[in-house]
């Protein structure tokens, strides 16, 4: 054997050891057969909904859209019961034919009931109620090349970044991914967001595709995933998220709470805006207790959601989707803020109204968690800031008894 391919041997078995060494250091998922539990009929939630049934139009489309991609018989995880692709579309299919039909609340409850199978998300322990947060599309000023007031550079995919998929070393990794870089023939995991940004040459390595007028903006296109960018021009960049550097994401939020900086009756991303803006000199230290560091494209149209379609403002939801059925249609029940045109919250009101399980996201993980998308505006930057209220989470698929009735 030459020296070459011993090398080479040596090398992907020690890469090897080193992937199983972190997966067995990996705390293990939460199981699907605890994530959701399906209700009896008698326990269904009063179905109603409190928008504009075009949105969620638009919303079923999108998800049949991704789910088309699929194959049909590849199997879809409700909690204790697994149905198909091609099941999950129908059931989309003959919900958007009742919502068509724009029923008055009782006839829609009454169709629901003949027709679906509802499963309840188990939420969070000890309450059992689902925390919701809210997301939006930042709207940026920026500029295509490097300026004194515009000197933050939004990084595209780096060229030395190398995504492994673990599927093949072992059955029990099927689905695991690492992310890292080749240094000293091995692959070692990539900078944090503090490294990245103290690299010299790193526009070189992963080149900028806008550029911002401060780190607080960039900080916040990473937390939502996405935004548009608007030039001087009047030219609109929309952009999306690529590939993060494989770190998990930890909450500033959290951590200025903990520190005493601000209250958690107050927290908000508005809170945490004006307290970096107000703290020029904390503000990099605190941005850096966030390991995750994101890089983005230019898409031409957006924004996307983890299924690679268009989100549709108040009607698609993150979620776990190790736990959850990505595409499904849901149901929600939570207080919402109600916010004027001048960006201030009138109050909070109860409401219920369908989503999509369209998107994820680092910090949405387990069945406690969710994340509504709001759009992009003074409105849904206030409404997605302020949002962090327990509720209810429902997935609804057509009941196999029902699937061959007309």
């Amino acid at each position: 054997m030459d020296r070459y391919r011993l090398y080479n041997r040596i090398f992907h078995a020690c890469l090897l050891l080193g992937v199983m060494l972190l997966w067995a250091c990996t705390p293990k998922p939460v199981v699907h057969e605890t994530a959701l539990k399906r209700l009896s009929k008698a326990d269904f939630p009063p179905f109603a909904d409190q928008m504009n049934y075009e949105q969620l139009d638009a919303g079923i489309d999108m998800s049949l859209a991704y789910l088309r991609k699929l194959p049909p018989a590849q199997p879809v995880v409700f909690g204790p019961d697994t149905y198909t692709v091609a099941h999950v579309i129908r059931s989309l299919e003959s919900f958007g034919a009742i919502v068509r039909e724009r029923p008055a609340p009782e006839m829609l409850r009454q169709r629901l009931a003949e027709r679906f199978a509802v499963y309840q998300a188990a939420g969070g322990a000890p309450s059992g109620s689902v925390l919701f947060t809210g997301y939006y599309e930042p709207l940026l000023q920026g500029r295509k090349k490097a300026s004194a007031d515009f000197p933050v550079p939004v990084h595209s995919r780096p060229a030395d970044l190398v995504e492994i998929d673990l599927s093949p070393f072992a059955a029990d990794l099927s689905g695991r991914r690492i992310i890292g870089r080749y240094a000293d023939r091995s692959v070692v995991p990539y900078p944090e967001r503090e490294g990245i940004r103290g690299q010299a040459d790193f526009n070189r390595i992963a080149p900028p595709i806008a550029w911002l007028r401060d780190e607080i903006d960039l900080f916040n296109l990473m937390v939502q995933g996405s935004g548009k960018v608007i030039l001087e021009s009047g030219e609109v960049l929309q952009i999306g998220f690529e590939i993060s550097n494989g770190h998990p994401y930890r909450s500033i939020g959290r951590m200025l709470i903990d520190q005493g900086k601000i209250s958690a009756e107050r927290m908000s991303m508005q809170a945490i805006r004006d307290f970096l803006v107000a703290n020029p000199r904390e503000a990099v230290q605190i941005m850096n207790h966030n390991p995750r560091y994101i890089f983005f494209r230019q898409i031409p149209k957006g924004p996307l959601g983890a299924l690679g379609v268009p989100l549709t403002p108040r009607r698609s939801l993150a979620v776990d989707r190790a736990l959850f059925p990505s595409a499904a249609p849901a149901f929600i029940s939570v207080a919402l803020p109600q916010v004027d045109q001048q960006g201030a919250i009138q109050k909070w009101a109860p409401f219920s109204g369908f989503v999509l399980a369209q998107d994820a996201g680092s910090a949405i993980a387990g069945p406690g968690r969710a994340d509504l998308f709001w759009g992009n505006g003074l409105q849904a930057e206030v409404a997605a800031g302020h949002l962090k209220h327990a509720g209810q989470l429902y997935f609804l698929v057509l009941d196999p008894d029902a699937a061959s009735r007309p």
